[in-house]
């Protein structure tokens, strides 16, 4: 009979250096448990604060408000990927003496995949008969695991033959017209076309970028061509922005900003600007679409905004800037605007004197602020004449007291102080700031016109500079079309493919068909 190894014998040393190993990994694994409960509990305070910002409407909008929540975020991203490293590597290596189940963080409720989506349908086979004693199986019902996957997107050439035919007869020869292209001879469909477009003003990709991704994707385009496409269409797409002008100066009331753009020049850039107006009727429940106008301009002089609203009578809500001022002259041309000022940047100074400098007048300010905000939002999508009607009632008071109060503080602070300078930026226009008491059709805020600002903010960042004058009044022109697109719920790059399809061989007196509001086929298929 064979004799079976000895086992070895464990020595006092080995037996400590045992114990020792066991007790740094159960200390690891705890360690390891803390950090991801802690960073769950982190994870929970981000989300909310995240949720808050975003669902806050009368918040400060300031640049700076956008670059905290985009800290968040970067902030909210790492704590999450930390944590799953920390629950996979306790996952992966149990104690062999601890039967607690591993840490799991809590996740939401996974919603489902979208309906609209097509499904491929892949079958893992199972066994053709019992594994245990051969027997005939029975199908009770399935399991299915969905799982979000992407198609890289396809190129391909479209070959459009016309065939020519020749009479016997008469020795005749035949064939179909050729069809229309945004681009004579041109080699670029409609989808490639609004593609480019919509990457450039849409997503900030300026075209060299672009040029380098198909190049990777196998097609050479370089940035000249492309430069060719985008003025092609610029010029093709340019009476339907004039139909926008048209359409967002026939406002009751249109709201007013600018931004910086930097211009390439000879030897560095100069900073030229970008005007936006917009038309949103839908605060006080008007039946108009809602459109967006942009203009270019080299500087911030006040001729600018009179050329641009040469035509308009109406209601204009804006900043203080000093260069609209001639907009509300009663000397003008076309008829003095009536000014509408914004609550928003009226709350912004004092608000940041209540943050930085904790000074207790401004936070009381604000507070009062924030309830007459508290009214207009619960009123807001209303008539006009029932949102001037709850005004008069419910905020009306809350603005006499306002003023009361700020007038008589006011009173206590010296001239060169922050918070006296914040409270006379609302007293000295405090006409234009309570207009919006008489008068439904006016909104609290100048929100619309930073929200159409917003993206060339973002872009800034992508595309550094206009190369030149040229370049920003074409970049008006299309940021006029995609944002307007955006405001009436369209994806831009759909509704430029169909435009860019269609306007070619369009009759110019129902070009109007075209502009997002009438789309109606196309907004249904996106909504679906």
């Amino acid at each position: 009979m064979t004799t079976p190894p000895a086992l070895p014998v464990l020595l006092a040393t080995d037996i400590a250096t045992l114990q020792a190993a066991l007790l740094a990994e159960q200390a690891a694994r705890r360690a390891a448990e803390q950090r991801a409960s802690g960073a769950e509990a982190v994870i929970a305070q981000l989300k909310l604060m995240i949720a808050k910002m975003r669902h806050e409407r009368f918040g400060a909008s300031s640049e700076r408000g956008r670059k905290l929540l985009d800290q968040l975020e970067l902030q909210l991203e790492e704590m999450e990927a930390a944590a799953t490293e920390d629950e996979a590597a306790v996952q992966a290596n149990p104690s062999s003496d601890d039967t607690r189940p591993p840490p799991t963080r809590r996740k939401p409720v996974r919603a489902p995949l979208p309906a609209h989506l097509p499904r491929e349908r892949v079958v893992v086979p199972g066994p053709t008969s019992c594994p245990c004693c051969l027997g005939r199986l029975s199908k009770l019902g399935e399991d299915v695991t969905e799982t979000l996957e992407v198609i890289p997107r396809q190129f391909k050439v479209i070959q459009t033959v016309r065939e020519r035919f020749a009479c016997r007869a008469c020795e005749a020869i035949h064939q179909p017209p050729a069809p229309f292209h945004v681009i004579p001879r041109g080699r670029a469909g409609p989808e490639m076309l609004a593609t480019i477009l919509e990457a450039k003003f849409g997503q900030h990709l300026p075209l060299n970028r672009q040029s380098e991704t198909f190049a990777r994707e196998g097609i050479d385009l370089d940035v000249s061509t492309l430069a060719d496409w985008v003025g092609a269409c610029s010029t093709a797409l340019s009476p339907l922005v004039a139909l926008i002008r048209v359409h967002v100066l026939a406002a009751e009331r249109i709201h007013g900003d600018d931004t910086t753009v930097p211009v390439l020049a000879k030897t560095s850039t100069t900073t030229g600007r970008l005007w936006t107006y917009v038309r949103d009727d839908r605060p006080f429940g008007g039946p108009a679409p809602p459109a967006a106008l942009f203009f270019y301009s080299r500087d911030r002089g006040g001729m600018h905004p009179g050329r641009h609203l040469a035509g308009y009578s109406g209601i204009f809500q804006a900043d203080a800037y000093a260069g609209f001022s001639d907009l509300y002259h009663p000397g003008r041309q076309h008829g003095p605007l009536t000014e509408a000022a914004c609550w928003a940047h009226g709350r912004r100074k004092l608000f940041a004197q209540a943050q930085l400098a904790k000074a207790p007048i401004a936070a009381e300010a604000v507070r009062r602020i924030d309830a007459i905000f508290d009214v207009v939002r619960d009123i807001n999508g209303m008539p006009m004449a029932e949102r001037q009607t709850a005004r008069q009632q419910r905020a009306a008071p809350l603005v006499a007291g306002l003023e009361t109060w700020m007038r008589a503080e006011r009173g206590k602070l010296s001239r060169h102080s922050d918070v006296a300078r914040a409270m006379d930026y609302m007293l000295k226009r405090w006409t234009a700031f309570t207009r919006f008491l008489d008068d439904g059709r006016i909104c609290l805020t100048n929100n619309a016109a930073e929200r159409a600002l917003r993206g060339i903010a973002i872009g800034r960042k992508a595309w550094l500079f206009a190369g030149s004058d040229r370049g920003g009044e074409r970049a008006a022109a299309i940021y006029t079309l995609i944002v307007t697109a955006k405001l009436n719920g369209l994806d831009p790059r759909a509704w430029l493919a169909d435009v860019l399809r269609r306007i070619a061989d369009h009759p110019a007196s129902r070009l109007d068909e075209l502009l997002p509001w009438n789309c109606t086929e196309q907004a249904a298929k996106l909504a679906a």
